[in-house]
């Protein structure tokens, strides 16, 4: 790895992002961290404590997704630039504020400012399996079932999966953005569902907000079979890096270590914790979810489009091309709530 240039991390705060900063400072890099408030030790403390007595050498930027050209003096100087931020929640009021506009915006913001910087030779974007595919249905829906990096969401909008949307609407801008030059190559890495510890103490994303669901008891009487892929953080944060500094990647990548549904992850925690967490038991039946399903935050579109439909993903790729080796989600999902327990 060549590690005598800086690169940039935007959103370096976040979840996957912090765990891309902590093997790039562990590899000996030099780590432009933009984040919005820089000065706010409870978003970047956990920064801070990685960075003590790593090789690599930490400095912070304020920077804002929709503030254009926020980017530049923490980009100045950089050769790859790692875009990752973009917000991960469900529950907003309004998707496109919310939701589009950081995404796209922030997109445009970041690569405008790429194109600007000379020293850029590679830039490295966290999408996600929700540009590729809207619900489970859909999935079932592609060739054999499974869903491919050749793939792309056509059933989401702002009404319907608003995150998966712009996630959807900022990759095709960047493969667009990147097609009006020759100096710097993109690559692309879509994760599935994100599940493992946290760097940071007290995570927002809303991995953990599912998690906390399920072992705070809300599940006891039983949980909804939502069709999901999951892939561990540490192994994502892994994939970032590889597909900044292999030669050979390129193009987009689906991170992905088990196609499995929420009750399934839940179970896998009975033998650590079945003893000391109220953890669910059983499946709940479509029918019952779909009856109380405004109850308990779901749409009944959303009930009928994901509960009891099966989540497939190719990863290949990611394990030939990457070198990827996933780690068994049980372990995932252990060291996530022994993090969140921790925390309480």
């Amino acid at each position: 790895m060549d590690t005598s240039k800086p690169v940039l991390v935007t959103g370096a705060n976040g979840y996957v992002a912090s765990w891309v900063v902590k093997g790039l400072l562990d590899a000996g890099v030099s780590v432009h961290a933009a984040v919005r408030n820089p000065g706010d030790r409870n978003k970047v403390g956990h920064l801070l404590d990685i960075a003590k007595g790593a090789p690599g050498r930490l400095e912070l930027f304020a920077a804002d997704l929709l503030d254009s050209g926020s980017y530049a003096a923490a980009m100045e100087g950089c050769s790859i630039v790692f875009h990752m931020a973009s917000p991960f929640v469900r529950d907003v009021s309004d998707p496109m504020h919310d939701l589009v506009e950081p995404a796209l915006g922030g997109t445009r913001n970041v690569l405008g400012t790429v194109c600007d910087v000379p020293d850029v030779h590679r830039v490295v974007l966290t999408s996600s399996v929700a540009a590729i595919y809207g619900d489970a249905v859909d999935v079932e829906q592609r060739p054999g079932g499974i869903i491919t990096e050749e793939q792309w969401n056509d059933t989401s909008s702002t009404d319907r999966e608003p995150y998966s949307y712009s996630k959807t609407l900022a990759e095709r801008e960047a493969w667009h953005m990147v097609q009006s030059q020759d100096r710097w190559k993109l690559v692309t890495i879509n994760p599935a569902l994100v599940i493992g510890p946290a760097l940071n103490p007290h995570p927002t994303s809303d991995s953990f907000t599912i998690v906390r669901q399920m072992i705070g008891g809300t599940g006891r009487m039983g949980l909804p079979r939502i069709g999901v892929t999951v892939a561990d953080v540490r192994d994502v944060a892994k994939a970032h890096i590889a597909a900044a500094y292999l030669p050979e990647a390129s193009g987009r990548h689906i991170i992905a270590a088990e196609d499995t549904d929420t009750l399934a992850l839940a179970q896998s925690l009975r033998p650590r914790f079945g003893s000391s967490l109220p953890l669910p038991g059983r499946a709940l039946p479509k029918a019952l979810v779909l009856a109380v399903a405004p109850m308990i935050g779901l749409s009944r579109a959303y009930v009928r489009r994901n509960v009891g439909h099966v989540i497939r993903a190719d990863a290949g790729k990611s394990r030939r091309e990457l070198h990827i080796s996933y780690r068994p989600v049980q372990e995932s999902m252990e060291d996530m709530v022994e993090g969140l327990l921790r925390s309480r």
